[in-house]
């Protein structure tokens, strides 16, 4: 009698290649980061119009809510950022392809930069402080790719182990919250922004992309209406007198 052996996971490290919008951002904040490190008078002025500023957001100057996504404070700030998106962010593209990919990245960054303002405003009103970088929306990313492929391999580099997407997931966002507990701020890393892109990812995929359902919704009312009209058009052509006018 032959017994029945059951062959482990097949974990393989592989590289992933550039899809078009994790390319697209990539190059975009890389080129920002040039133009920041070309000439400091710049790259102050840039910080000064463009990083997140939670008393300047609530005066009006909400374009900065996305635009210190691409802002970055050093060479290895930016390295890891955009390597993490290049990993996760070929695998979020792969299942929303690349419209709702920015969709996706933008939502996740502009929801952390709410959540980094209001845990400002919060805990520390009045203090004059800024932030700067795409961790949010690289958190969502992550959050993203846990939901839609939960049980996909990820080797790690430090430690050298291969851990199912899922746990990652689970394992950051407990740290990040730990972090938010210990004191926000406290060792210059904005870990609320970091936790309001992994809730404003499992929002726009649980409520049907960055419109958050609306778009969905509207499409059902614009069928419905159709619906309605050639019902109405129907009814009168059937009531429609023959050719020749009534007869009496």
């Amino acid at each position: 009698m032959g017994s029945r052996s059951t062959a482990p996971p097949n974990y393989t490290f592989s590289v992933p290649g550039f899809t078009r919008a994790v390319k697209v951002l990539i190059i975009l904040t890389c080129a920002v980061f040039v133009l920041q490190y070309v000439d400091q008078s710049l790259n102050t002025t840039l910080i000064e119009w463009f990083a997140l500023v939670p008393g300047l957001v609530l005066r009006g100057q909400v374009w900065r809510l996305a635009s210190y996504l691409f802002l970055h404070a050093s060479l290895s700030h930016l390295f890891w950022n955009m390597f993490a998106l290049w990993m996760f962010g070929v695998w979020a593209e792969e299942g929303l392809g690349a419209r709702r990919m920015y969709q996706l990245y933008f939502v996740c960054g502009i929801g952390g930069g709410v959540v980094d303002v209001l845990a400002h405003v919060w805990l520390r009103p009045g203090a004059m402080s800024y932030t700067i970088g795409a961790s949010a929306a690289i958190y969502g990313v992550l959050l993203a790719v846990g939901m839609m492929f939960p049980d996909r391999p990820v080797f790690l580099l430090l430690p050298p182990v291969t851990v199912k997407v899922k746990w990652l997931v689970v394992f950051y966002g407990a740290l990040e919250f730990l972090f938010t507990l210990h004191g926000e701020g406290s060792d210059g890393v904005a870990h609320f922004a970091h936790l309001g892109g992994m809730l404003f990812a499992f929002l726009f995929l649980k409520m049907g992309g960055a419109s958050f359902g609306l778009s969905d919704s509207y499409g059902k009312w614009r069928r419905r209406q159709m619906q309605k009209r050639f019902e109405v058009y129907m009814n009168k052509r059937d009531r429609r007198p023959p050719s020749g006018g009534w007869t009496h």
